[in-house]
């Protein structure tokens, strides 16, 4: 009951900030935990399963429709500045509980993790492989060494760079030999058989498939698990997502849960 009196008290604080991108679905936006947050509607019978998406609200949206279309809600709380932390995954550890109360969703969700959202989808799916249904990563940060960093190849980027290491109270040095990234993390991914779908651009400079998937590839097949690659020729960090979204759509459809 607290947490439904305080969650009421910060929607009224949240204004009349109103969602532009999904104007065709209902929206509930409030904050949750001082963060804002979204959950979208289907138009048909929702069946209870969920998307999660961790980053670039609306960027592409086109994989979001097509889910909500066939009876997905479509989940959103902004944790971008935590970098995936622990902090990040306790909040995304209230807000599953929440959502799954609130709204009777079942209990393996989809992960949807566009570039740095990758860290707090494999970070977090990393400690609660009995809640995943499947990962749709999307040119994501699969080492914050290079991106934000800039250690390697990446142009990183020195202001996230400071925020990123003071999230996780890192320095320059320590952060060398840090585990908490999804190249260790996604190790229990792995184990737990959950399938994987990564898309990325062979030109990204921001998040190289390199320093990135192709690291997090090898070690995901390493520890067991299966992963599949779409590869985007001549296409950079961004845009997001397939024009067509079918091949993600498959993939998320055939890997859904059928059960509560």
């Amino acid at each position: 009951m607290i947490l439904i009196v305080w969650i009421t008290m910060s929607m009224a604080s949240y204004g009349q900030r109103r969602d532009t991108l999904f104007t065709e679905y209902r929206i509930d936006e409030f904050l949750f935990h001082e963060k804002p947050a979204k959950v979208v509607f289907p138009n048909r019978e929702p069946n209870g399963e969920w998307i999660w998406r961790a980053r670039f609200w609306g960027h592409e949206p086109q994989t979001d429709k097509a889910l909500l279309d066939k009876g997905f809600h479509l989940v959103y709380i902004d944790v971008a500045d935590l970098f995936g932390n622990q902090e990040a995954v306790q909040l995304w550890n209230d807000f599953y509980t929440y959502c799954r109360d609130k709204y009777t969703l079942k209990k393996k969700v989809v992960l949807e993790g566009m570039s740095r959202g990758g860290l707090i989808v494999y970070n977090w799916a990393a400690q609660n492989t009995d809640k995943v249904a499947c990962i749709y990563a999307d040119a994501p940060v699969c080492d914050i060494k290079s991106w934000p960093g800039g250690l390697y190849t990446s142009k990183g980027s020195m202001e996230a760079w400071k925020t990123c290491l003071d999230a996780y109270g890192l320095d320059d040095k320590s952060v060398l030999t840090f585990k908490g990234i999804p190249l260790c993390t996604s190790t229990k991914v792995a184990e737990a058989n959950i399938p994987v779908l990564h898309v990325y651009g062979d030109s990204d400079q921001v998040v190289p498939y390199e320093e990135n998937t192709g690291k997090l590839k090898d070690l995901f097949e390493a520890a067991g698990g299966t992963i599949q690659i779409i590869s985007k020729k001549g296409v950079g960090h961004h845009p997001h997502s397939l024009k067509d979204p079918k091949p993600i759509v498959d993939f998320i459809l055939e890997n859904s849960p059928h059960e509560k």
